[in-house]
């Protein structure tokens, strides 16, 4: 196999398993996350970006959210609004090592900031009340202390 046909082999297999992922980071010890994002933060001495599209909403961003080893404070608020509870508009603090986390996907996918695919958002912050009335009406799958609702998971898909 060529280094062209393995890289693409590569990126066909991570699509397949980014393609509906939930990421988590309680459920790796810390020093895993950590390891997982770090070549993107070691690589991006600039500014690390992420773009998404809300599956509910509708919503669409494009942001810088860190340079270097600093996040920028008001993008971290624009996309906690962004990945808000969809059902009732409640914020909530989004823990910023999953978009490190995102953004090492996109690197490891070979996808650059000019392309037009972005991660699709199933589910970001979930308010305890929301999570309270899905695990009502939903035949199971919702956890009763979801990390969604501590800003520690993100439903995407690409």
């Amino acid at each position: 196999m060529t280094d062209d046909q393995h890289g693409h082999a590569r990126r066909r297999v991570l699509r397949h398993l980014a393609g509906a992922a939930t990421v988590l980071l309680p459920g790796w010890a810390a020093s895993e996350a950590a390891a997982f994002a770090a070549p993107a933060l070691s690589a991006a001495e600039g500014l690390r970006k992420l773009a998404m599209q809300h599956t509910h909403t509708g919503e669409r961003i494009e942001i810088a959210y860190a340079s270097g080893s600093q996040y920028l404070p008001d993008a971290l608020g624009s996309l906690n609004h962004f990945l808000r509870d969809h059902y009732n508009g409640q914020t909530g603090r989004i823990d910023p090592a999953l978009f490190d986390v995102l953004h090492r996907v996109h690197s490891l996918l070979g996808i650059d900031e000019r392309s037009s695919v972005r991660f699709e958002v199933i589910s970001g912050y979930r308010s305890p009340a929301t999570n309270r009335f899905l695990r009502k009406t939903r035949g199971g799958g919702v956890a009763n202390r979801s990390l969604h609702m501590q800003g520690q998971a993100i439903d995407v898909r690409l």
